[in-house]
């Protein structure tokens, strides 16, 4: 989006602020709702002053993880299913992706994939007919979910040599999680986004699903069911949840207190520059997701 003027990101010290102009919000999780480990303060007092106007919310979350794990997981953080239409994440879509074959490239794909990640996304293979190997030679695909805490979360260092090798054999990937850092307790760490950018960049073929690719918002705008422009997105990352809205044509809160909080804080000038430089244009900032 180009540069409007002297526009600035508009700041609101809550969602109370924009809540009359829409009537579904699609919500990210991780840096928006909850920091991997608890809510952040205020946030599901805000899921619930959403669900007591009235309004329609579907999580949308780039976790590599079937969307019953992730409604799970938020029943643990204090979110009541009653206070959302329905969870969409990235491993939803990829399961699908991989099940149906609809799509050329998955269609191509083998039966033996070589996994990256951790052992709590192994449910992304429940009901395919796919068989999990551990060598590089034997495997057909790749697929990423991710640093797994063996190897370590914060740099790519351990897995170059496994994904050089996959290169080397020319094998596609699926990245089933498009961020490619994420704040976890305080503490930054990398996600599956930085193995595939590595790999895309060396020359491999990578299928990104989540935010900010369109593919995985058809079930979230089904779910809801509002129109387009009574749609806000809401996120903390403006490579995915804020480029993502604005890829699909809805409005977009950008979280200033999430993944980006360390370098811009709650300087409005800074975020502006931020934004601008990405070419985005978010309807308005908020600290954090509050009412």
């Amino acid at each position: 989006m180009s540069e409007v003027g002297n526009w600035t990101v508009p700041q609101v010290a809550g969602l109370e602020a924009l809540a009359s102009q829409y009537d579904g919000y699609i919500i990210d999780l991780w840096g928006t709702v909850h920091d991997g480990v608890s809510p952040y303060p205020g946030a599901v007092e805000c899921l619930q002053a959403l669900h007591k106007a009235g309004k329609r919310v579907v999580m949308l979350s780039n976790a590599p993880r079937p969307a019953a794990v992730v409604a799970a997981q938020l029943e643990g953080f204090g979110v009541d299913r009653a206070l959302y239409k329905g969870v969409m994440t990235s491993g939803q879509e990829t399961h699908r992706q991989l099940k149906d074959k609809a799509d050329p490239w998955f269609a191509r794909l083998g039966g033996k994939v070589l996994h990256i990640g951790g052992v709590h996304d192994l449910g992304l293979y429940e009901g395919l007919n796919i068989q999990r190997v551990a060598d590089v030679g034997m495997a057909d695909f790749v697929m990423n979910t991710g640093p797994d805490l063996e190897r370590g979360v914060a740099t790519l260092d351990p897995y170059l040599p496994e994904l050089r090798a996959c290169l080397e054999r020319k094998l596609p990937m699926i990245c089933a999680n498009p961020d490619r850092v994420v704040v976890k307790g305080g503490n930054r760490q990398i996600c599956a986004g930085a193995l595939a950018a590595f790999y895309e960049e060396q020359g491999g073929d990578v299928r990104w699903i989540g935010k900010p690719y369109p593919g995985v918002y058809q079930p979230v705008f089904d779910m809801l069911d509002v129109p387009r422009t009574r749609i806000l997105a809401i996120g903390d990352a403006l490579g995915t949840d804020i480029k993502g809205a604005a890829a699909v044509g809805v409005d977009s809160l950008w979280i200033l207190g999430g993944i980006h909080q360390e370098m811009i804080g709650n300087d409005m000038a800074l975020a502006t520059a931020e934004a601008k430089a990405a070419g985005l244009q978010p309807t308005a900032a908020v600290h954090r997701l509050v009412w």
